[in-house]
């Protein structure tokens, strides 16, 4: 198994050697963080901003994978009009490794098509699981972040991505019921398991002044009624060239990067990218392997 590994390292750094991005230096300790993006409803956002804020990371330096495990609805590849060659399903059937299943995106951003394997996911064996976590945690030290870009609302696959992580951003619109959705996911997760940190991303917003009550909403009733302080990453205004860059199948950061959206996603980058340096100063990130173990233990969970 050593040499197996050995192998597929070799393979995804000749791989990154060849795309316009730069290459993956296998010398540079990376500490992977996991990231879930999720939304209380459909049609926030989510996923547009999950690809674009991975550019924009990307752009800061930071090697960025995004896993789309959007069951049914997985877009990622569609938002970036490419057809992936493979998909975790063809990882499930170990008809290929991990590092085979890596796409490479705009600007360099890695992904993985999700489809039809994330609910194979939940179906595997101990001995299934166990050599899909294997797999899986030969990505640590490759990536600088992986975001897990999940379906809309609260569902057994959302949730256990949302336990697992790292970290969970809420992505939400000032529309009512976007903004109840979006408590309600947190309060069920933090009723569940409290000490998840969540993070919110108000999109659409018609300015600043929206954004922030907006969250203010949110964040004042998490305080009162859960006892949590829900921070806000960030305000994304609601800007007609983001649906021009999705009818092209192009990010809107790379389509119109002087737009609104990607001038406000890469403060947002950059602003958590600030974040992610100081909590690394103050405490080590924990990887990906603390992510696996956790994530195997709610998979192996008998359905409630």
């Amino acid at each position: 198994m050593n040499d197996q590994a050995e192998r597929l390292r070799r393979l995804v750094e000749s791989r990154m050697q060849g795309s316009t991005s730069p290459s993956l230096d296998p010398q540079k300790e990376r500490d992977t963080r996991v990231i879930t993006v999720t939304s209380g409803k459909g049609g926030v956002g989510k996923s547009n901003f999950t690809l674009n804020f991975s550019i924009a990371l990307q752009q800061l330096g930071y090697q960025v994978l995004i896993f789309d495990a959007d069951i049914g609805l997985a877009n990622i590849d569609v938002l970036m009009g490419i057809s992936p060659s493979y998909s975790l399903y063809h990882l499930l059937k170990k008809e290929k490794s991990i590092f085979d299943i890596v796409q490479i995106g705009y600007g360099g951003v890695r992904f993985i098509a999700g489809g039809s394997g994330f609910t194979d996911l939940l179906r595997l064996s101990d001995e299934e699981l166990n050599d899909f976590a294997e797999q899986v945690s030969l990505l640590n030290g490759h990536f600088d972040f992986i975001l897990f870009d999940t379906g809309a609302g609260l569902s057994k696959e959302t949730l256990k991505f949302i336990l697992a992580a790292h970290e969970t951003f809420v992505v939400t619109t000032p529309e009512p019921t976007s903004l109840t959705d979006g408590y309600a996911i947190i309060k069920m997760v933090h009723q569940m398991e409290g000490g998840v940190p969540f993070q919110l991303v108000i999109n659409r917003v018609t300015d600043e002044k929206e954004g922030k009550v907006t969250s203010e909403k949110i964040s004042l009733v998490a305080k009162r009624f859960l006892g949590i302080d829900i921070p806000t990453l960030g305000y994304i205004k609601d800007d007609v060239h983001v649906s021009r860059a999705v009818r092209k199948q192009i990010p809107f950061t790379a389509a119109y990067p002087g737009s609104d959206a990607a001038k406000e996603i890469r403060v947002i980058a950059e602003r958590y990218a600030g974040l992610h340096r100081a909590s690394r100063q103050n405490s080590p990130a924990p990887g990906i392997k603390g992510f696996l173990s956790k994530m195997l233990r709610l998979l192996n969970q008998p359905p409630s």
